[in-house]
Formats: structure tokens, C-alpha cells, sequence
């Protein structure tokens, strides 16, 4: 009546060898991974060293400085036989603070020469922004040259704050 339940167990030990071999493999797949990599770019990062090493360094970034100037330019624009009214505030862009000096010091000469130039500038150029993009092209070209004759070096851009016509 006593019967033998003697019946193998079941083995625990082969599951836990099975997870262990296969955290193992999948550890040493990502470590080679890993190694494989950075062996990679270890070589293209001194190939790109040794390219940069034999090329000039390219200029780096400057930013440009700005200079507002605070009286506005206004004055009187002829259209179709009528007198409009024109007043911008402008701010100088330049990359050298020499230069925002040298535009600073000869101000006057400045603003009378762009005063000159708004007023002898058609009314329906001032209206699109074609027309607005040409204008301050002239009047970059107009300071730089009186910049230069004045032996001061250029400004890089003449920026409209404000562009009021009527």
C-alpha cells in the first residue's frame, strides 16, 4: 500500500543556468557593441584631426554689435505733386566696435547725408519692401563711403527700428 512517489523533481537549476547564459550573452553582445563603436570613431575622429591639422582654420563666429541711433531721420518725400512725410529710426549693425565709433563721431555728416538721401527717394519705393530693402542698401553704401573717406572702417548694416510714411 505505501507506493514509492519517488519522481524526479523538476529541475530548477537548468532554467536558472538558461536565464544566466543568456544574460550573459546579451551583456557581452552590448559590451562588444560598445567597444566596436568607439574603435570605429577613435579611427574617424583622428582622421578628422589629421584632415583640420592640414587645413587653415575656418573663422569662427563673431556676432555683430548694434549702435541705435536715438533722433529719428525726418523729413518731406514728393508724390504725384504732394508732400509726404518720412521719419525712421535706425540702428547701425557692425562686427568691430571701431567702427560703431567712428560712425558715432561723425554722426552729423551722417544723418545730413541719409536725410538727403530719404528725401530724394520716391514716395511709392518707400510703400513696398523691395523698395525699403533698396533704400537701405543706399544708405549703408552712403556711410560706408563717408565712413572710409574719413579713414574709419565700415559698418556692416543699416537697420530700419522704425518706418513711419504718410
Amino acid at each position: 500500500m505505501a507506493e514509492n512517489n519517488t519522481a524526479p523533481a523538476p529541475e530548477k537549476k537548468g532554467k536558472l543556468k538558461l536565464i544566466l547564459t543568456v544574460v550573459v550573452i546579451t551583456l557581452l553582445a552590448i559590451g562588444l557593441s560598445v567597444a566596436g563603436t568607439l574603435w570605429f570613431l577613435k579611427d574617424d575622429a583622428a582622421s578628422v584631426t589629421d584632415e583640420s591639422a592640414s587645413e587653415p582654420a575656418a573663422p569662427e563666429f563673431q556676432a555683430s554689435i548694434y549702435s541705435d541711433i536715438q533722433k529719428p531721420l525726418r523729413t518731406t518725400v514728393q508724390a504725384q505733386g504732394r508732400q509726404r512725410y518720412a521719419q525712421i529710426y535706425l540702428s547701425f549693425e557692425a562686427k568691430d566696435s571701431a567702427a560703431l565709433e567712428g560712425a558715432e563721431k561723425h554722426m552729423p555728416l551722417i544723418l545730413n547725408q541719409l536725410n538727403m538721401l530719404l528725401g530724394s527717394t520716391e514716395f511709392a519705393e518707400l510703400q513696398t519692401p523691395e523698395g525699403r530693402r533698396a533704400l537701405s542698401r543706399k544708405m549703408l553704401e552712403a556711410v560706408n563711403k563717408m565712413l572710409e573717406q574719413e579713414g574709419e572702417p565700415a559698418i556692416a548694416g543699416v537697420l530700419f527700428r522704425n518706418f513711419v510714411v504718410q
